[in-house]
C-alpha cells in the first residue's frame, strides 16, 4: 500500500516513515501544506495521513481542496491539537479518522489497515480469500495445504504486492498499476520487478493464485486452486 505522509515536523516524518516502511507501507513524504495538495491530487495513494498545522497551506484546507476535486483516498488527520471541536471541523472537511498526538504506531497502523480496508469494501478484520488469509501484523500469510495449517513469511514487496492484489480480487492490473502501489515516489525500480516479485509469490503460495493476462497484467485469483 502506498501511503502519503504530511507531516512539518521533519524529524516525526522521518521516524514515523521508517515505523510504517517496517509495517508494510510504501511511504512518500511532504512537508507543508501547497505541495501536499498538488501530489495528493496527481499520485494514486491508498491511504493519507495529514498533520493539521502545516506551513503554507493550513492541513484543513488542503482536505477541503482534495474533496472538492473529488480526491476520494482516506484521510487519517494527525494533529497535536485535541479540542472536540478541531475533530468536528476535520470530520465535516472531508477526514475519515482522527489521532492526536502523542500516539503508539500500532493503533495509526490498526487504523491505517482499517480505512484501506473500508475503502475497498472488505467489512472483515482480515484480507482472506480462497484458503488464503493475510496477517498484516506479521507480514505472512496462511494457507492449508492437505490437513494441516501452513504459514509463509513474506518480504516488505511481496507482502505490498499480494496485500494490493488481494484487496481487488479478480482486478486486473497493468505493471505500471501495480508499481505505483507498491513503490513510493523516489524508489529506483527495475523494469520487470513485478514480474519478478509474482514469481516470487507463485512460488511460496502456487501458480494459480495470481493470474496472467498476457499483454494485460495480473489479476488475483479469489476461487481456492
Amino acid at each position: 500500500m502506498r501511503l502519503l505522509l504530511v507531516e512539518d515536523d521533519k524529524a516525526l516524518s522521518a521516524e514515523l516513515a521508517l515505523q510504517l516502511e517496517q509495517h508494510g507501507f510504501a511511504v512518500d513524504r511532504v512537508f507543508d501544506g501547497a505541495e501536499a495538495a498538488f501530489i495528493g491530487e496527481s499520485e494514486p495513494y491508498d491511504v493519507i495521513i495529514l498533520d493539521l498545522g502545516l506551513p503554507e497551506m493550513p492541513g484543513i484546507d488542503v482536505l477541503k481542496q482534495w474533496r472538492s476535486k473529488q480526491i476520494a483516498t482516506p484521510v487519517l488527520i494527525l494533529t497535536a491539537r485535541d479540542a472536540w471541536h478541531e475533530k468536528v471541523d476535520g470530520f465535516r472537511a472531508g477526514g475519515d479518522d482522527y489521532l492526536s498526538k502523542p500516539f503508539h504506531v500500532e493503533e495509526l497502523v490498526a487504523r491505517l489497515d482499517a480505512l484501506i480496508r473500508r475503502s475497498k469494501g472488505v467489512a472483515v478484520a482480515q484480507i482472506e480469500h480462497g484458503g488464503l488469509k493475510l496477517d498484516e501484523a506479521t507480514q505472512s500469510v496462511e494457507q492449508y495445504i492437505g490437513s494441516g495449517k501452513v504459514v509463509t513469511e513474506l518480504t516488505g514487496v511481496e507482502f505490498r504486492l499480494l496485500r494490493y492484489l488481494m484487496l481487488h480480487p479478480g482486478h486486473l492490473f497493468s505493471e505500471s498499476q501495480l508499481l505505483e502501489h507498491v513503490y513510493n515516489y523516489d524508489s529506483e525500480k527495475e523494469s520487470n520487478v513485478i514480474e519478478v516479485y509474482i514469481s516470487k509469490l507463485r512460488k511460496k503460495l502456487g501458480k494459480e493464485r495470481i493470474l496472467t493476462k498476457r499483454g494485460q497484467g495480473y489479476l488475483f485469483n479469489p476461487e481456492k486452486p
